[in-house]
């Protein structure tokens, strides 16, 4: 059986917390922060869980080797 190649993009931005979440990471946040506020810009540093299923459906079938 042959094995299945990881969408590389989608494993950098989840991740699975250690109860079995599937986390994301914020967009944003590599350029133009100076305008943007310091609420805002902690915000950025956060995981924010994934709530849709449709969502972890398709991270799960991009990155199959994820939560391994």
């Amino acid at each position: 059986m042959p094995k299945i190649k990881t969408h590389k993009a989608t494993s950098k931005r989840f991740q699975y917390s250690g109860s079995g979440k599937l986390m994301r990471t914020k967009i944003g946040k590599s350029h133009l922060r100076r305008k943007k506020s310091k609420r805002v810009k902690t915000m950025f540093d956060e995981m924010h869980v994934v709530t849709d299923p449709a969502i972890r459906k398709r991270v799960r079938r991009l990155a199959p080797y994820l939560d391994k």
